[in-house]
């Protein structure tokens, strides 16, 4: 006997299901996810990974680890276990971004070594894949879509898609064993490849690596303040549009090192993106929209009554101008 079902019926049963399969995929994501971020800051891994972009690659090495402190015996208190860091740009100069918990230190050719109080070191890899993932809720969906074969290891395809048309989609194939990150890619709406990062080498121990001892007993570069200007300084203009979601990370006043122009500065931050807004002085009164795309991120420069702005960001180039565009001044910048 074939049981009828009248349509509506069949129609809300199908609605239902298919509910149930996205809100089963999202929760498997966002778990999925939740590993990355444990992984990245749990587990002692020695990794090597290229950035490609503009049909040029940028390798890298990255180290991670962590030791519990040596605490004497009659210590009340245990202390908390060490966090050690290392990437390394492969090509070129030497730039090294060395971590031991909260100190980061740089050491680069242009400037004397130095070190700053923060918790996680700016690269390649966006620092919130090792933080609260679920601050991107609110902009982002989590979509897991399968697995495939990456580095010779079976591995979760999760999609972070956005929202809304102003930003772009970030494809993550994570390692089923280790949780690790094995391949991102930054994607537009239509599907089109921006930029990718390939690992190549995947080690994960039970100690930590040669290079992290001896980072962990080294000596860092001094600490320099940089609390001064992380503070919002009183800009002589605001922006007053961004993409839901974005908020004031810092604003302030310097030079730039190369030839000591002044400039404003202005951060941005959804959770996932840095947009960045300049604004400083130009010999030309009027000048019109130019943009520069290096793989994913955006740069875009407009001159308005002597005034340049730019903006800079892994942002699609229609967003861009509808920042640059809500720039309003209450008075001519100032010289720092």
């Amino acid at each position: 006997m074939k049981l009828f079902i009248p349509f509506p019926l069949a129609f809300l049963i199908s609605l239902t299901v298919s509910f149930s399969v996205i809100s089963a995929d999202a929760e498997q994501a966002k778990l999925s996810l939740e590993r990355l971020s444990q992984s990245l800051r749990q587990l002692n891994f020695n990794t090597s990974f290229v950035v490609v972009k503009n049909n040029q690659a940028e390798p890298y090495h990255w180290f991670h680890g962590v030791v519990e402190k040596q605490v004497d015996e009659n210590a009340a208190i245990n202390e908390e276990p060490i966090e050690l860091e290392i990437l390394a740009l492969l090509n070129g100069p030497r730039r090294d971004t060395l971590r031991i918990n909260n100190t980061v230190s740089y050491i680069e050719p242009e400037y004397t070594p130095y070190s700053i109080n923060t918790e996680q070191i700016i690269g390649p890899i966006p620092t919130v894949f090792g933080r609260d993932i679920s601050v991107l809720e609110n902009n982002y969906h989590f979509v897991s879509v399968g697995k495939n074969r990456v580095l010779g290891r079976t591995a979760q395809l999760i999609r972070i898609v956005p929202k809304d048309a102003h930003r772009f989609g970030y494809w993550l194939w994570l390692d089923q064993q280790s949780g690790l990150l094995l391949k991102l890619a930054v994607i537009t709406r239509k599907g089109k490849l921006l930029e990718q990062i390939q690992f190549t080498h995947l080690e994960v121990t039970d100690t930590i690596s040669d290079n992290l001892k001896q980072l962990q007993v080294a000596e860092l570069p001094k600490i320099i303040d940089i609390s001064a200007k992380q503070k919002n300084a009183d800009l002589a203009w605001q922006v007053n549009w961004l993409p839901d979601g974005f908020e004031s990370i810092k604003s302030d006043r310097h030079r730039i090192n190369v030839n000591k122009q002044a400039v404003e500065f202005m951060l941005f931050n959804d959770g996932l993106v840095d947009v960045s807004v300049y604004v400083n002085p130009s010999k030309d009164k009027q000048r019109a929209i130019e943009f520069v795309n290096d793989g994913a991120t955006l740069v875009l420069n407009r001159v308005i009554n002597n005034v340049e702005i730019s903006v800079v960001g892994k942002i699609p180039l229609e967003t861009a101008k509808k920042i640059v565009s809500s720039v309003s001044f209450n008075r001519q910048p100032a010289t720092p």
